[in-house]
């Protein structure tokens, strides 16, 4: 119970932290115009937004795994 709270919660967290990132904003990067050439270092707060997002999913997964382990045995 307490694992799928937790859950909730990282989801929450890391839709969040997608839409704060600022990568191809528009319909023209969604659908593969814009900027195609274009690249921009990740900076500062960027960066942590970035590596928060990515270390969050795999908690997520991490969690997902483990909560289909413990139901199994």
């Amino acid at each position: 119970m307490i694992i799928a709270i937790i859950q909730i919660i990282l989801s929450v967290v890391i839709v969040v932290l997608i839409l704060l990132q600022e990568r191809s904003a528009g319909m023209s990067g969604l659908l593969g115009g814009g900027d195609a050439g274009y690249y921009q270092a990740r900076r500062g707060v960027e960066r942590a937004i970035f590596y928060a997002t990515i270390v969050l999913s795999i908690a997520f997964v991490a969690l997902a795994i483990y909560q289909l382990y413990a139901q199994a045995h």
